[in-house]
């Protein structure tokens, strides 16, 4: 399963580097940010919660059940403007092309460095509750396609 999640991840991220000449792109009526600050938000998430699963004890893992995590992972969809991103993944107002091409080789770098980890590697979301690699995976799957689809709306214009 993992190595599923992780090829999506691949291709999310195939998708971001063709959506970076784009990155100045606004469209109001989708959204008050430009592409820039949804690619890089994007990548900032990947590149956190991915150095925070390499870090984590697996031994240290407790299971836990979130009935939001469930039907919103199950349906696979995270609805518009119900969350506010916490800072530390908030964009800059100005995004430039080479941090988004760093963060972008970052981010297949940390892909290539989770593929290993133990199944109990976790990471603790703030609404989710405890993520095992597995669910990690299947939340940064539903939060970048939520993202590419911010960005492929501000697109149609």
């Amino acid at each position: 399963m993992s190595d599923k999640r992780l090829a999506v991840l691949n291709n999310h991220l195939s998708q971001i580097e063709e959506l970076i000449p784009f990155k100045d792109k606004t469209n109001p009526a989708v959204s008050k940010s430009d592409i820039g600050w949804q690619l890089d938000h994007v990548l900032k998430v990947i590149n956190g919660v991915c150095g925070i699963l390499e870090k984590t004890k697996p031994s240290k893992y407790k299971k836990d059940f979130n009935l939001t995590r469930t039907v919103l992972f199950t349906i696979g969809y995270f609805p518009r403007g119900k969350a506010k991103a916490p800072k530390i993944v908030s964009s800059p107002e100005v995004v430039s092309t080479e941090a988004l091409d760093t963060q972008l080789e970052d981010a297949k770098t940390h892909l290539q460095n989770i593929k290993p980890l133990h199944n109990h590697a976790f990471f603790m979301h703030h609404i989710f509750g405890s993520l095992s690699k597995a669910k990690t995976l299947r939340f940064l799957e539903i939060h970048t396609e939520h993202h590419l689809k911010i960005v492929r709306d501000i697109l149609k214009q």
